[in-house]
């Protein structure tokens, strides 16, 4: 075979996830062209990312980008999707500031071809909530560049309508087995039918037990995954929907490009997505008054419910052990199960302080990334870089039944200022206490607001400082953490975190007065 047709030969193994052998065919590949030919190394990055070996794909993917080239049309496309795939790459490596700049580097060749990548912009909010460095003005100019995305889009005029019921139309990809259920199942299957009818706009790809039971709970049901933006947007339009709630912002699968046509009377946000859409297309996103913190983040209006914006469940019951393991092994148990991409450099060298501070402890991370050697060996050079102990830390690979894994866990350690939402809740659920740094961003209170709807607000501090301090004397005593593995479960129960017929009354309260006030508005 010549070069091309070996080309052609691995491309179809990958297609066939025969990924062993597409990675032989492109060395052979190698051997006959330039050592950065672009399409073997753009193939390579592929098979790599699809094996959830992420450092083998940044490491091919930059190798590409000194070839790339912005002579035609052709080629800035192909430049703008290597940027494009580096920088998800590094956001799957936690290289968030890497991620940022080569995320604006796709915009800036995207703007050149007439054109905003909404993937790009997804990409680089999420480098940014994750980073302490950007402004509220940042995120702005970073809005605007979204709604470049949306420009070409003509909105309905404004409509409202004289139904029996408040017509209520959940936009999401995310009805199956997924953290956005969790916390959102009495919105989404128990809202008062003589009050309500809910309507499911559903951009699911691979439906699930889960999205059958949905589909059940709704009043109509409409898949719109195969439909144009336009045409989603119409259909809710003839809906004749009161109120549209997206829940998932700026999360993978989104359509807010429907949302942009304003098909619905009243447009809000929330749940799904931690932050602000930064569209004009939403009125409202759903908050409470612990998650709120300052609004100039927003360009949407808070709904600030009084206690919990979130009401959790389980997916299932999953068994405690009787104590904290510090009990049986004589020493103290950190860990986060919280997306490693959420763990900066601050949050690293604060967690080796508390290591420092608590003799013999030891530190559990878990993650898809140490599922392969590379990955961990990639984490752990960043770990020895910023002068964490690597025989103190245990990197875990995923799992199915994670939430059992929690059993081997004394207190959890939050992320910051990307804080955790459903791992929170699943800790606590599981009798393990959390510890959480709040700031000023409404995705860096999440923490703050679980704690202290169930009577741990101390457990929630404004500083690096407090964050260790509270840390290091909650490892020091036993007695406490014992109590705090038997009640927990209990006190989330009781508590208006788990509130199921409270939530719902506060929410649909909330439902009926923001139409009341827009209906006054117009």
């Amino acid at each position: 075979m010549n070069v091309e047709e070996i080309f052609s030969e691995a491309l179809k193994q990958r297609q066939s996830k025969n990924y062993d052998a597409a990675l032989k065919l492109l060395e052979d590949t190698k051997k006959s062209l330039d050592e950065f030919y672009r399409k073997v190394y753009s193939l390579e990055a592929a098979v790599f990312k699809e094996r959830g070996n992420f450092v083998k794909e940044y490491h091919a993917l930059k190798k590409i980008l000194p070839l790339l080239k912005f002579s035609s049309p052709a080629e800035k496309k192909f430049t703008s999707e290597i940027f494009t795939r580096t920088a998800e790459s590094c956001r799957n490596i936690f290289l968030l500031n890497e991620a940022a700049e080569f995320c604006f580097l796709a915009m800036q060749v995207n703007r050149t071809r007439g054109m905003i990548n909404s993937t790009v912009t997804e990409l680089a909010i999420f480098a940014m909530n994750v980073s302490e460095e950007y402004s509220a003005e940042d995120f702005r100019a970073l809005y605007h560049e979204c709604k470049k995305f949306l420009r070409d889009i003509k909105p309905y005029s404004k409509k409202f309508y004289s139904h029996k019921k408040i017509r209520i139309g959940f936009l999401s990809a995310d009805f199956h087995q997924h953290p956005m259920v969790n916390w959102s199942w009495s919105l989404l299957s128990k809202l008062d039918k003589n009050l309500f009818e809910t309507y499911f706009y559903s951009n699911v790809k691979k439906p699930d037990n889960v999205t059958d039971y949905l589909r059940k709970c709704a009043d109509v049901w409409r898949d719109i995954q195969d439909l144009e933006d336009e045409a989603a947007a119409k259909l809710i339009r003839d809906d004749e929907i009161d109120i549209l709630f997206d829940l998932s912002g700026h999360t993978i699968g989104e359509r807010l490009a429907v949302a942009a046509y304003c098909p619905a009377s009243v447009q809000m946000s929330g749940v799904g997505y931690m932050n602000s859409t930064g569209l004009d297309c939403f009125d409202y996103f759903l908050s409470d008054v612990y998650c709120a913190g300052d609004e100039k983040y927003f360009t949407e209006k808070l709904i600030k419910l009084p206690h919990s914006h979130i009401c959790y469940e389980p997916p299932t019951t999953f068994t405690f052990a009787d104590f904290p393991p510090c009990l049986k092994n004589n020493f103290v148990t950190f860990g986060s199960f919280s997306q490693f991409g959420k763990v900066t450099d601050s949050i690293l060298i604060t967690w080796k302080k508390i290591l420092d501070a608590v003799p013999k402890s030891k530190l559990i991370l878990k993650h898809k990334i140490f599922d392969t050697e590379d990955g961990k060996n990639f984490v752990g050079e960043r770990l020895k870089r910023l002068g964490l102990d690597l025989t103190r830390i245990e990197m875990r690979p995923y799992s199915q039944n994670w939430i059992l894994e929690y059993n081997d866990v004394d207190i959890v350690l939050d992320t910051f200022p990307y804080t955790g939402g459903v791992t929170t809740c699943e800790a606590l659920y599981m009798g393990v206490p959390v510890v959480s740094r709040y700031g000023e961003r409404h995705g860096s209170r999440f923490g703050l607001s679980i704690l202290s709807n169930i009577g741990l607000e101390e457990l929630a501090v404004a500083s690096y400082d407090e964050y260790i301090n509270r840390a290091v004397a909650l490892a020091s005593d036993w007695e406490l953490l014992a109590i705090l593995k038997k009640n927990l479960r209990t006190m989330m129960k009781k508590s208006p975190l788990m509130d199921s017929k409270n939530y719902l009354r506060e929410i649909q309260e909330a439902f009926i007065k923001i139409l009341n006030d827009e209906r006054q508005k117009s």
